[in-house]
């Protein structure tokens, strides 16, 4: 990098980006190395982080942001993208309003009136919810909130919450959620019928150790979890080469319960 790098990045005067450069190489004087040719500063071979650790999730992380068009190239830190590319996912339609209403309701424990299009029914209906949270299942967006309706907690896709009206003050804490609150251990590894060596591809893939790894998860997301990673139906049903892990343990109660979790769809 130059200093042009670092006004153009950051929008700073020449004079600042040339004590940044300064106070750099006081700090860490074995990690830049001034290219007289090239004019420039280079890494050098023992270029170490002075102020962040290399997250390899994080990098990618934010490609796909960026390639969804979530992200906008100058915002990423990323100084030089490489080619990339990702399997696009369905926009979808989602009012700012609405999204700055229920985040207004769960920063102030209120309650909101929303007209929902479930799909258990044909028309949509409006009704009283207390948000408390937002869940992902990998490819949407829910609002966690209880229904004054059914008087449960359920999962409300946000892109189907038509139109709001009106808030009051909310009378269920979150803390009522027993199946957001409780955590449930999964624990997967390669499928059996897999050669020793593809075993060891899948361990290296989810990064298991002794054949095996944990994965955390809300008990209201469960039924996402188990359904994303293809753990909701029989192995059998799958080739190896397809179905590649299987769930090694679990509670009984967590797995069985799974399928009658509330979700309005």
């Amino acid at each position: 990098m130059n200093r042009s790098d670092i006004t153009e990045m950051f929008n700073v005067s020449v004079p600042q980006a040339s004590k940044d450069l300064t106070l750099y190489q006081e700090r860490a004087p074995d990690n830049a190395i001034y290219d007289k040719s090239a004019k420039r500063y280079v890494a050098s071979e023992h270029f170490e982080p002075l102020f962040m650790n290399p997250d390899p999730d994080r990098y990618l992380s934010q490609l796909r942001l960026v390639s969804d068009g979530t992200l906008e190239r100058s915002h990423a830190w990323i100084g030089h993208f490489p080619a990339f590319g990702a399997v696009p996912s369905p926009a979808r339609e989602l009012k700012a309003d609405t999204l700055r209403t229920i985040i207004s309701a769960i920063n102030r424990s209120e309650a909101v009136e929303v007209k929902y299009q479930s799909l258990s029914r044909p028309e949509p209906r409006w009704r009283w919810v207390t948000p408390h949270a937002f869940g992902f299942d990998g490819f949407r967006w829910h609002a966690r909130a209880f229904c004054e309706l059914d008087r449960t907690f359920k999962d409300f896709l946000l892109s189907r919450i038509l139109n709001t009206r009106g808030t009051r003050p909310g009378d269920i804490p979150p803390d009522a959620d027993a199946e957001w609150n409780e955590l449930v251990t999964l624990e997967i590894g390669p499928h059996p019928d897999l050669s020793e060596d593809q075993k060891r591809v899948i361990a290296l893939d989810y990064g298991m150790r002794g054949g095996m790894t944990q994965i955390k998860v809300r008990r209201a997301l469960l039924y996402y979890t188990l359904k994303r990673l293809g753990l909701d139906i029989d192995p059998a049903a799958r080739a190896p080469s397809d179905q590649q892990i299987v769930l090694l343990s679990a509670t009984n109660d967590h797995v069985e319960n799974q399928s009658v979790m509330e979700n309005e769809g």
